[in-house]
């Protein structure tokens, strides 16, 4: 055991044992178990841990935010739950929504090569940046060599993704490894088997997929592709080759499963692959691209700045990950992205707002976490600092997302393009050489970098203030208005909504929420299922799926409510709105009506966040100690 061994026990403990486990990964900073009860586990004490930085669920995974060193605790852990003995055919006790099966899927088949690609993607961007100094020429063995080392990964994806998608879907890895190694096999690529000869006719003629066909597969037409460097038709072709070997291992008598399961499910799924799968896949990673590039062509500048200001909430949600397949495809089919990369903006950021915590605080807890995180952040790895510091200050946070969205729009509107898969923070600058050695799309990559850490700093330095500041201010302020407090501080008082128990803000499981990114105020779990005007004013927002509804006041306070957790997945089904957009409306008037049992039934937390969401615009907000709450009871009050 390691020197986390300690820390190990007690998350082990608090998850619910090792018997709750069904299996256990981890990216940069984060452990991210599949729980088979995600009820029983400790998140309180988890969270208040020494030794962790949060806890998170989403994606299907419960997710113990650890920081720079989670491979020693991962390590400690795998020991003490015997990992390789753990159980992998039971099922969570929830079976999880769509986006959340997808977010799983996804960074159950990545996370275990995303060091491996860092990795070789640095030395290949490195070797462009060597060679595009003139150290030595392209031509050279040493060249050949340490290309080869960078690239040799990104040739045979196949078989990496093959590997990870097999321990995915339920099939044996070694199958998905050969999987792999077939798409990958030299006589199959479309490149070799094109030069045997002429084609015998051309299928799509005139369009995008327009194919040549050389070879049939006993009478059925083959259209030929290049598989090495690909992505989604292996994930795909496991996927169905799992579905194979689950029938074959029903039928086939035992005393031959040992290799004629292997066998029948390669003969049948690697033909269906080459026949209609690859294909298919090809044509629609083709598509995926063509239509990520249309949308950001449309207006870069306005896509950029959307990806650089939602990339660190998506980081939060762990939603980032179905963003990993749109990056590399992008990358694979065109040699380029350009779609994603403003999200490079947020690194540095995160990193200069974290920099300007460090000299203007006065807090020593804070000043010996700020500078690491900001090493770290440097470096590409962010959570630390996102989870460590700006959510729990609040107000740098957003500071960070607005200047990420800036450095994103400045990415966007000059073309960022990244070339090769790998590398993080300082470690991508390689990688953003261009093909034939060009510097430009470098200069646009480091002027983006002083963009974001100069505004990010700035914006820090005049905006952000100690709580030990501001409770001086306070004391200030009531000294001077002790004499006649009632002239100079006005109270608004917003009514509860909804019916039914409050809950602290902090105490849900919504960070973006808890943490108060969002704005201030509580939550409370409905016992009747409607939503009336907590203030007479104007419907500023009404989501199409009818679950959230902003408000502003005739005093101009902001108010948002959000009905559920995330059951804007259910596009509004369960909800019915008896005001739309841009209606005045008065205090205490119908608003929304929604179903309690079928949100419930649906999978979905009812807690309702009620927040001013423009609360640093007062003085204070404060909400009720009461435990419950009736239609049009005292809920917050803003003080001006």
């Amino acid at each position: 055991m390691g020197k986390y061994n300690e820390l190990a026990k007690e998350i082990v403990k608090n998850i619910g044992g090792k018997e709750n486990v069904i299996s256990l990964t981890h990216c940069i900073t984060r452990l991210r178990f599949k729980l088979k009860d995600e009820s029983i586990a400790n998140d309180d004490v988890l969270k208040n841990m020494q030794g962790i930085v949060t806890v998170m669920k989403s994606g299907g995974q419960y997710q113990v935010v650890i920081g720079n060193h989670v491979p020693e605790v991962y390590a400690d852990i795998c020991q003490l739950i015997d990992i390789d003995n753990l159980s992998s055919d039971e099922e969570p006790k929830k079976s999880g929504k769509l986006l959340d099966k997808g977010i799983d899927i996804v960074s159950g088949i990545f996370q275990p090569i995303l060091g491996i690609m860092a990795a070789c993607g640095m030395v290949k961007g490195l070797n462009a940046l060597f060679i595009a100094l003139g150290l030595y020429s392209d031509t050279s063995g040493g060249a050949l060599i340490i290309n080869a080392i960078g690239d040799g990964l990104f040739t045979f994806l196949p078989l990496f993704l093959g590997y990870t998608s097999a321990k995915k879907f339920g099939l044996k890895p070694m199958i998905g490894l050969v999987i792999g190694a077939i798409m990958c096999y030299p006589g199959i690529q479309s490149g070799a088997i094109s030069s045997m000869g002429d084609a015998m006719y051309t299928m799509f003629s005139g369009t995008m997929f327009e194919s040549p066909v050389y070879i049939s597969f006993f009478g059925i037409p083959v259209i030929s592709m290049d598989y090495t460097g690909t992505v989604i038709p292996v994930i795909l072709s496991v996927y169905f080759a799992s579905k194979c070997e689950k029938v074959f291992n029903k039928i086939v008598p035992d005393l031959v499963k040992f290799f004629f399961v292997p066998m029948l499910t390669l003969l049948v799924a690697l033909p269906i692959t080459f026949i209609v799968i690859g294909p298919i896949a090809t044509f629609g990673s083709t598509i995926i691209s063509e239509f990520v590039f249309a949308v950001r062509d449309f207006s870069p500048l306005i896509a950029g700045a959307i990806v650089g200001l939602t990339w660190q909430i998506l980081v939060i949600f762990g939603m980032h990950w179905g963003f990993i397949p749109v990056y590399i495809n992008n990358i694979m089919t065109n040699g380029y992205d350009n779609v994603m990369m403003p999200f490079f903006a947020c690194t540095f950021a995160t990193s200069a707002v974290v920099l300007a915590i460090f000299f203007k605080s006065k807090d020593k807890k804070i000043k010996e976490m700020a500078l690491p995180n900001f090493i770290s952040g440097v470096f590409g790895v962010t959570e630390p600092a996102i989870y460590g510091i700006l959510l729990p200050l609040k107000k740098p946070f957003i500071i960070s997302c607005i200047t990420g969205g800036i450095g994103g729009a400045f990415y966007g509107f000059f073309n960022l393009r990244k070339f090769m898969v790998g590398g993080m923070g300082i470690f991508e600058l390689p990688a953003m050489i261009e093909p034939d050695g060009a510097m430009g799309n470098l200069i646009v990559a480091l002027l983006g970098i002083v963009i974001s850490m100069v505004v990010g700093f700035v914006l820090t330095m005049i905006f952000y203030k100690d709580k030990e500041e501001v409770a001086e201010v306070k004391e200030v302020v009531e000294e001077n208005n002790s004499e006649d407090k009632s002239n100079s501080l006005k109270k608004i008082v917003i009514s509860s909504p909804i019916k039914g128990e409050t809950i602290k803000l902090e105490d849900i499981e919504d960070a973006a929420f808890a943490t108060g990114v969002l704005g201030q105020g509580l939550a409370i779990k409905p016992t009747e299922g409607k939503v009336v005007a907590p203030v007479s004013g104007e419907v500023t927002t009404l989501f199409p799926s009818l679950h959230a509804i902003g408000i502003t006041s005739e005093e101009g306070v902001e108010i948002l409510i959000h009905v559920g957790l995330d059951t804007v997945q259910l596009e509004g089904k369960g909800f019915k709105a008896h005001v739309k957009q841009g209606d005045k409306i008065v205090k205490g008037q119908e608003l929304v009506t929604f179903d309690i049992d079928f949100i419930q039934k649906s999978g979905y937390s009812i807690v309702t966040p009620v927040v001013v969401t423009n609360y640093n615009d007062y003085f204070e907000i404060a909400a009720t100690e009461s435990k419950s709450l009736e239609l049009g009871d005292k809920a917050i009050t803003v003080i001006i």
